[in-house]
Parts: structure tokens; sequence; C-alpha cells
């Protein structure tokens, strides 16, 4: 099946303007976790500590049809089952936090959460697609990881107003052709963020008075910190743990930054190729963090990035937005946001992208049922549950609580930060799982930034020329 698709420049136009601390009506990473034994979590509805009011969509009768008439929880009892990929960082409380909700206000609805291993995740989900074996409800990523799984999601708008997906903010990126009037196929969970983190004290002790904008001053502020015998980045599993090591998109979706967001469909189409000396330059700044001494030098394996970095070892690391709320919880005010300065001159850019939400199964039993939770998301009482889990609501008129969410939406809202979104969910899914064996062996030394370059540009090359156009697909 050939998949839909859309233009690459248009779609990353996509990001509305926004006031600080508030979403705007319209929405990678989320990424996630180690593997983990798969264990089904029966979410009981608990009244005391979840919010019982009435879903803002009336109820209605009958089977839903195609005029998108607002769904409705179901008069007879049913289950619904919800795989994420989630782990124990705070999307996962929040994930459990909206069912226990809903099922409070919907008594004949009960939903069971999966936690499923990170790390063939989407090979699970097309092994239960192919049996028709798996869940009602899953986390799926944004951007290509939609379009690609698109098979087994079921289209959004005969169940759900367009005028109610539209109040998730970018919710394009969760739709077929990336437009919500062809079928929305997830919907947005919250904003998220790569960003780094630093220790505010520690930057203070070592006489770093303002934080670094470029390379040579990173590599400056890192000897500075080394000199009070601090480890200036801590690399590893982190708090999503994926494939067994720190995630570099992370780093390389700010590396890029040296080309314009409109100029990233050039390395998606390979007008751009990877081998460029340009992006070979930035792969070789970036391993010199290791052999300079800059970071712990078990950057593959290191399972204590996390901890290095809370008990005070470590000056930064590097994560994103599902961080916020652990981070503040371990270290308080001494905690502060960044973005990498991984490049020669000071580059004003963010990430700032709807990096997952949940979709529907084309072959649930439940479609209309589990579509209704899913509009259920844009109430009021939904989007307290996520700004009070640290997260950051999708919808307009909630605002961010947690002070590290509103600190990272200043960039951009205040700041003249560019948005930019998460480049590994606008590459081909078969270039990033390759570009992650190589950049993970790029920042190890074991691999030279040439030979990992030559080898992302090969996997491209090896795609299909209507994989590498000018569209999404």
């Amino acid at each position: 099946m050939r998949l839909d698709s859309v233009t690459f420049g248009a779609a990353l136009d996509l990001r509305p303007d926004r006031s600080k601390g508030e979403r705007a009506l319209n929405r990678k990473p989320t990424l996630f976790v180690t593997a983990m034994m798969v264990a089904t979590i029966l979410v009981q509805a608990c009244s005391s500590a979840a919010s019982t009011a009435t879903p803002s969509t009336a109820p209605t009768s009958g089977a839903p049809s195609t005029a998108a008439s607002s769904p409705s929880a179901p008069a007879a009892p049913v289950t619904l089952t919800l795989w994420h990929n989630y782990g124990v960082e705070a999307n996962a409380k929040v994930t459990e936090a909206l069912a226990k909700a809903y099922m409070a206000a919907n008594p004949n609805v009960t939903i069971q959460l999966v936690a499923q291993p990170a790390d063939n995740y989407f090979a699970l989900l097309k092994a239960a697609a192919i049996s028709k074996t798996g869940p009602d409800l899953l986390t799926m990523w944004t951007g290509l990881f939609a379009l690609q799984n698109q098979a087994f999601l079921e289209p959004l708008n005969q169940y759900i107003p367009v005028d109610t997906l539209n109040k998730f903010d970018g919710v394009n990126w969760c739709s077929k052709n990336l437009d919500v009037n062809t079928g929305a196929i997830c919907v947005p969970l919250d904003l998220q963020y790569y960003n780094g983190f630093y220790n505010k004290d520690l930057f203070t002790k070592a006489g770093i008075t303002s934080f670094p904008t470029t390379w040579d001053e990173l590599y400056t502020a890192c000897d500075k910190l080394k000199a009070i015998n601090v480890l200036p980045f801590t690399y590893g599993t982190g708090l999503q743990a994926l494939n067994a090591g720190f995630y570099p998109y992370y780093d390389l979706s700010y590396m890029m930054m040296m080309y314009s967001v409109s100029d990233w469909k050039k390395l998606y189409n390979g007008q751009i190729a990877w081998t460029d000396p340009a992006i070979v330059a930035q792969l070789t700044k970036w391993a010199a963090l290791k052999t300079k001494g800059c970071t712990n030098s078990d950057v593959l394996a290191n399972n204590e990035s996390v901890s290095q970095f809370e008990t005070g070892k470590a000056a930064m690391t590097m994560e994103g937005s599902w961080g916020f709320q652990e981070f503040s919880d371990k270290l308080g005010a001494k905690v502060g946001v960044f973005t990498p300065p991984f490049s020669d001159t000071s580059i004003k850019g963010v990430v700032e992208f709807p990096g997952d939400g949940f979709g529907v199964t084309s072959y649930s039993q439940h479609k209309a049922e589990a579509a209704a939770f899913l509009a259920w998301m844009v109430t009021p009482d939904a989007q307290k549950i996520i700004a009070d889990g640290g997260l950051i609501p999708t919808v307009a008129g909630t605002s961010a609580t947690q002070p590290l969410a509103t600190a990272m939406l200043d960039y951009a809202a205040n700041q003249g930060f560019t948005r930019y979104p998460m480049i590994d969910n606008v590459i081909q899914p078969e270039v990033t799982d390759v570009a992650t064996k190589v950049l993970d062996a790029v920042l190890a030394g074991t691999m030279s930034p040439q030979d990992a370059a030559q080898k992302i540009k090969d996997a491209l090359m090896a795609l299909p020329a209507d994989r590498r156009g000018d569209t999404f697909q």
C-alpha cells in the first residue's frame, strides 16, 4: 500500500504562534523507555482522585455517522485496551490519570493500560495488526511515524468533528497527508521539547556567568566544570532509556539547525547529502565532546546518567520535556533548561513539537467508544490533568503549570527562537534506524563521522525514489 504524502515544506510551517504558557487552537518521544516486562494494568476508577465531570461532547445514540457527530460514552459496559511505551515517565502517569478520570465520568467504560517495551514497540504493533490481537487505543508517534503505520490506524474524522480535532495543537502532524481534513489518525497528548538541563549552582561554582552559545564556548565551559571536578555532560540511557543507550536525535536536531526549517526537506529528499562536509564537521565537533573529556566515557552503556545529574556529579544532560517534573522534584530551583549550543555561531532555534499522542486501531471492535475517549481529551478536565502532570497541554485555555515547561515555551513565544520539529519525526524511519546505530558509535568513538555519514546516506538512497521526494510519505 502506498502511503499518503504531503508537501514537506508546507508541513514544516504548521506551527502556530502562541502566547507564553498557553496553547493555540490546533498541536516525538514522545520518545520513550527501555525494554520492560509487558504488564497489564487495570486502572480502577477512583472518584476521590479523579474528575467526575461529564465530557463536553454531548451523548448521541446509535452508530457514529460519517457526518462526524460528537462521540458518546457507551450505554452498555465496554472494556478498552490501551498500549503505551512510556515506562514510568511523566507521560505514563498522565495516561493513567486520564484513564481514571474518564472511567469515573463514564462508569460503563473500563480502560486497561498495557505497558509495552520501547525497543520493539512498533514491531509489536505491526505484528498485532496482522493478527488483529492488539489494543483498541495506542500511543503513536507523530510525523512520519504515524504515516508509516497508518495502515492499522483508524481515521478519526467519522467519529470526532473536525472542529473538535482542530482544538489539538498540531493535529495535522497526526493526520493522513499531514492534513486533518484528509483524516486524523491520532491526536496529540502534549507539546514536547528536546532540550538540555543544567545545574545552576554548579555553573556558578565553576564561574560560568552565561550559558554557552557556540561549540567553542561550550568546550570552554567544560574545562571550567572539570576544574572543579564536575563531569560537564552525562550521557546514557536517561529517563527514556531508548535503544539501551542515549538517544542521538536530541542532539542531532540541534546540530542540523545550521539549516533552516524549510531546508530540512533537503535532508529528506537528498538534495543535501548526509555526507555534506558541513554535516561531517558538525558530527566531528559533537564527537569531540567525549574526546575532550566533556562527557562520561561510557556514553552507550551508562545506566546512571539521571542519578549523576540529580546528585550533582554532572552539570548537564540532554533529555526533553518528559524530564521537567522529575528534575524539578529532585533539584528544585537548581535546575535550568537550555537549547544546546551545537553550532559554530549562535543559532536561536528550539525543538518544539507534538511528539506523540493516541490513536485507535483499524481492527478494534470498539472504535466509536475508543474515539469518544480521544474526543474527551480536549475537555478542560482532561487538559488540567495533563498540565498538573507536568506536561504541556495542547488545547488553548489551559496554561502549563510546570516552571521548566514555561521556561521552554518562552524561547519561541517571547525570545524569538525558531521552532523546529523533532528531526527523527521528519526523516524516513529506515534512515532513522540506521542513523541511530551509527550516531551512537560516533559519540562512543567507535566509528568515524565520515563513515557514519556515508551509512546514513546509503540508507536514504536505498529507498525507492518516491520515498525520497519533496513530499512526506
